[in-house]
């Protein structure tokens, strides 16, 4: 009992320290921001009006690497095809890694914006209009933010800092890219890492939360397979369409009567492909989709049975079975709950109890986890980006929604979510390092 009460008492002289160490530093951080805030901005309109798809962030790598380089760091391009990794080094401590991402989505923006994109890139063999509908262009200047307050503050802290730019983010594939080639060998392994997402919350506030804060992500591709014929004679051919129709239906009894109803698991089915006319059953449907877990238990359950509902619906048509690809995407990000501590303690000091709060795990998918996964303690948190009346009236039944992520309507305000978004990181990662 008493090393219980002991233990308390300590998490409770380290949350408040670190919110007294933070105290003299909040100011000194918010001054310096608002004064480079122009800089941002001019930064930030650019990267919205340029957007690049995954893998080919070409100018978007180039245009950060040479602001990092002018503020003093060493800048190795090309990491993981398009990504960018800038050290600086000011003395013994800890090292701390910051990430961005670069990459835009292959859609069209409908903002109405005065700096809209209307950038086009191949995508999938065809030419599509990109866009940052996903608020990367926010986490870049953030991240240029971040960087430039931390260089003016050199005298505060002692240690490494590792900045990366990561490519590919949307695709799940960049992480990866730049760990295989070489990231943690070539470059300080962290002792921190820190990654931050705009969200749909009012700007000036900040979201987080111990644990998975983002899902793990897997593919479906399955090939549902028949035997082709007139409309007119379906016994004379295997149909695959109602295969693939059953399918869709008898796979959500994995997720409502499988898998633990506490624990979140989604399965959606997003495309079906199959046929050309009305009067012909096709060979063969393909069904795309996609599976979204927390836990590895459930993750594993979820895929189990996807493969066995597929085979079983091609049985009972007593079709041949299917061919069956479950492909793995990005696994959880899982929060350092020490790190999540310390830092919260901060955040609140900085921004109000009322604006820096805990936040439920997103649905959506991440691959910062790789990063984490490679046993480094880390946190990854999100800023908000509209105006808090917006906000307010989206919550209201009946009120106008806003565009969430992903959405061509994805319109964050400027000023101040990037503010926000560098002040937040900047003290983030300065009350890890070293004094």
């Amino acid at each position: 009992m008493k090393s219980t009460l002991l233990a308390a008492a300590l998490s409770l002289i380290a949350a408040s320290a670190s919110a007294q160490l933070s105290a003299p530093l909040k100011s000194d951080v918010t001054t310096r921001v608002n004064g480079m805030y122009p800089w941002l901005d001019t930064v930030y309109k650019d990267l919205h009006a340029h957007p690049e798809i995954a893998f080919q962030e070409v100018r978007t790598a180039g245009k950060l690497a040479g602001e990092m380089r002018k503020l003093g760091f060493e800048v190795t391009e090309k990491v993981g095809k398009t990504g960018i990794v800038a050290v600086l080094k000011n003395g013994a401590g800890p090292t701390v890694l910051v990430r961005t991402e670069m990459d835009g989505l292959p859609m069209e923006e409908k903002t109405g914006l005065p700096y809209a994109s209307r950038a086009k890139a191949v995508s999938n063999g065809a030419e599509s209009f990109v866009t940052h509908s996903c608020g990367h262009d926010i986490h870049m200047a953030g991240w240029l933010g971040t960087a430039r307050t931390l260089v003016e503050m050199k005298s505060k802290w002692k240690g490494t800092l590792v900045f990366i730019a990561q490519p590919a983010e949307e695709i799940v594939s960049g992480a990866k890219a730049m760990l295989d080639d070489g990231l943690f060998k070539r470059f300080p392994k962290p002792d921190y890492a820190f990654a931050l997402h705009s969200w749909p919350l009012a700007h000036g506030t900040v979201g987080f939360n111990d644990g998975p804060v983002s899902s793990n992500s897997d593919s479906i591709e399955i090939v549902f397979k028949g035997r082709g014929g007139h409309g007119s004679a379906p016994d004379k051919s295997l149909d695959p369409i109602t295969i693939a129709a059953r399918f869709v239906v008898d796979v959500q009894t994995v997720v409502s009567r499988e898998k633990d109803p506490k624990e979140f698991g989604v399965v959606t089915i997003g495309a079906i492909n199959g046929g050309t006319v009305g009067n012909i059953i096709p060979d063969n449907v393909q069904v795309r989709g996609t599976i979204r877990s927390y836990s590895p238990a459930v993750r594993a359950k979820l895929l189990e049975g996807v493969r066995r509902v597929a085979n079983a619906s091609a049985a009972m048509a007593g079709a041949p079975a299917p061919d069956v690809q479950l492909i793995s995407g990005g696994a959880a990000i899982v929060n350092s709950e020490a790190l999540v501590k310390k830092t919260e303690a901060v955040f609140k000091d900085a921004f109000g109890a009322g604006n820096a709060q805990r936040m439920p795990a997103m649905t959506a998918s991440e691959d910062f986890s790789l990063f984490v996964n490679e046993g480094i303690p880390s946190m990854f948190f999100f800023t908000g980006v509209y105006d808090p009346k917006a906000v307010q009236e989206a919550e209201r039944p009946g009120g106008k929604p806003i565009a969430f992520n992903h959405s061509p309507f994805y319109a964050p305000v400027p000023e101040p979510s990037i503010k926000t978004a560098a002040q937040a990181m900047s003290l983030a990662v300065l009350n890890v390092l070293g004094r």
